[in-house]
């Protein structure tokens, strides 16, 4: 098994093949992670780490994974102190911090700002989101997830919750899903329904799905819960967010007592009660304690050595 792509764009440059790569390579990885082992793989290489939107887990779990490879990080988490206040465009800051580093984790609220830096620079590019767009590593850590707890990928029915319209976790999720066996249900008020060109191409990949409005119908059914939280952030108009606002919350008496798998790519505002939190199926913490291994794979795989 190999992988050999250049930049970690969009999971649809991704085959079955690349992602099964990566979720093997994260299983190596994993004890490194959590300090049982130690790491010098990348001695002596820089990741270099552009963060035009707000981020906690995703930048925060990329610094640790190039350094528990034994590399080391450069960059900013926020635009401001930068030159990107006195007007610096994107391109040009790419281009400076690209002579530094051997890789560029990026994140910006433009759809494609990945893509175009990485058609524009020498080094490997990972794609930590961009606006309503794609979230590849997250996908990534998300697949390695479901496959940690429920033990494979096939034969699952997997219920996707709330902005399905602006949630690029969810816009990537769906399609790697697609390369496996599974069966789908979004669930979402119709305003912040799948866009229809997604729902056009798993239409197209004869993918089994479902479309939904109300969250509690047929949970017993369900093997994986993902939740995502209403972004008022990628709403033009703030009265349309105040509309959907709360919709979905979901209780711990809901699946106390189920073997529902509970995920959510975080941070969640209203739409997990807390004492959701002690429940042996909420995953979403371990989740994003995956999303070390996982990231450390794709960074094992895009930095050569």
């Amino acid at each position: 098994m190999s992988f050999n792509l250049e930049n970690i764009i969009s999971i649809r440059d991704f085959s079955k093949n690349d992602v099964e790569y990566i979720l093997k390579k994260a299983e190596k990885m994993e004890p490194i992670a959590r300090s049982e082992k130690v790491c010098h793989e990348k001695d002596g290489k820089l990741l270099g780490v552009m963060f035009y939107e707000p981020s906690t887990r995703t930048r925060l779990s990329f610094e640790t994974a190039m350094k528990r490879l034994g590399g080391d990080v450069i960059g900013f988490g926020q635009k401001q102190g930068t030159s990107v206040q006195k007007g610096e465009v994107l391109y040009d800051t790419a281009q400076i911090i690209a002579q530094y580093t051997d890789a560029l984790v990026i994140r910006h609220d433009m759809e494609g700002a990945a893509r175009f830096i990485a058609d524009n620079v020498d080094v490997p590019v990972i794609n930590a989101g961009d606006g309503a767009g794609q979230h590849p590593s997250q996908t990534l850590l998300d697949l390695y997830t479901i496959k940690r707890t429920r033990g494979n990928l096939n034969n699952l029915k997997i219920a996707l919750v709330g902005d399905l319209k602006y949630g690029r976790t969810v816009h990537s999720l769906v399609y790697a899903l697609a390369m496996f066996n599974v069966e789908m249900i979004f669930i979402a008020p119709e305003e912040l329904q799948m866009p229809s060109e997604i729902i056009n191409d798993l239409t197209k990949m004869n993918c089994k799905f479902t479309q939904k409005s109300t969250l509690l119908d047929n949970l017993d059914d369900i093997d994986v819960l993902y939740m995502t939280r209403i972004q008022k952030e990628r709403f033009p108009d703030p009265k349309e967010y105040l509309k959907v606002k709360g919709q979905y919350t979901l209780k711990k008496s809901n699946i106390e007592g189920t073997d529902i798998i509970l995920m959510h790519p975080l941070p969640r505002v209203d739409e997990i009660d807390f004492d959701v939190d002690s429940l042996d199926n909420a995953m979403y913490f371990k989740q994003a304690f995956y999303g070390v291994p996982v990231r450390m794979a794709i960074l094992d795989s895009v930095i050569k050595k």
